[in-house]
């Protein structure tokens, strides 16, 4: 999947480097350091990289990614969790800027590409993920949503028999195929605008992704569809880097000093907690019968 509930805390190869200012918490700041938006804290310089861009952290996503990246396109991303985050990694290893490559998701999780420093892009771990790609610690637990339209009747029960529309190349799309098993065609949607669209409009009956991406949908204005539940997969988010990065140990304790300091609770909190609108804890839970 490639993104799902927070319950701890397209064109490709469009390049942008942000250019504007931020303080950090603490008070201090790097007098060259441009993050868009972002709040960042922790001592400047502590870690060192080899960066794959002289002076910057160049990261790899999948556009738009509400709350997330907040903005359509690399030029206009300010803010977001997973942006944000990538400014205080930044931050923390000396480096004034992020540089954002903005890709289509099969292509930031094929292991075929080495042009950036970390993906951040909502990437569940998965083994196979693993075996053409490298992945820090899990900063965010993860489910699948279930989005369906205002007034339609559709459960745990009958989804098997219903038209479900996934993400390409996710975990979800894995999921809906080997776990729930419809006896309709799946319908798989190059990008998530996309698929909602299919959805509102009839095309499709419901759609099984991340529940952190599904949720921003219905707090849009005039929005016509409802989150209803979610399914349990006991994965968790993490930052991808190209096999073999040199930098993957230390990345991997920034990661994790991130988590530990509260940083990426914050940034849930701000973030994540808008998109949201409602407790993901509350969303009804659905079951998989694995013998049908």
């Amino acid at each position: 999947m490639r993104a799902a509930a927070a319950i701890v805390s397209l064109a490709v190869g469009v390049a942008l480097i942000v250019t504007t200012s931020a303080c950090d918490q603490n008070g201090s700041k790097s007098s060259n350091a441009h993050y868009g938006d972002c709040p960042v804290s922790g001592q400047y310089g502590e870690f060192h990289l080899t960066p794959e861009t002289a002076g910057a952290l160049t990261v790899k996503t999948t556009l738009p990614a509400p709350g997330w990246w907040n903005g359509d396109t690399a030029a206009t991303v300010e803010s977001g969790y997973e942006y944000c985050m990538a400014a205080n990694i930044a931050y923390r290893s000396g480096l004034d800027r992020v540089k954002v490559l903005n890709a289509p998701f099969p292509q930031v999780v094929s292991g075929r590409t080495s042009d950036f420093d970390l993906a951040l892009a909502q990437i569940t771990i998965t083994p196979e993920r693993s075996k053409v790609a490298d992945f820090s610690p899990p900063y965010l637990s993860s489910t699948l949503g279930v989005l369906i339209r205002d007034g339609e009747k559709i459960d745990e029960n009958n989804i098997r028999d219903v038209r479900i529309g996934v993400a390409e190349g996710t975990t979800g799309e894995e999921f809906v195929k080997d776990r729930i098993k419809p006896t309709r065609p799946v319908t798989a949607f190059a990008n998530d605008p996309e698929m909602i669209a299919a959805l509102e409009d009839g095309r499709i009956d419901a759609v099984v992704h991340d529940t952190t991406i599904l949720l921003a949908y219905p707090q849009k204005q005039e929005s016509r569809v409802s989150l209803v539940g979610q399914y349990r997969t006991d994965q968790g988010y993490g930052a991808l880097y190209p096999k073999g990065s040199p930098d993957r140990d230390e990345l991997d304790r920034i990661i994790r000093q991130l988590i530990d300091d509260g940083t990426l609770a914050k940034l849930s909190a701000v973030y994540l907690g808008a998109a949201f609108g409602r407790d993901p804890a509350k969303i009804p839970y659905f079951t998989v019968d694995d013998n049908s």
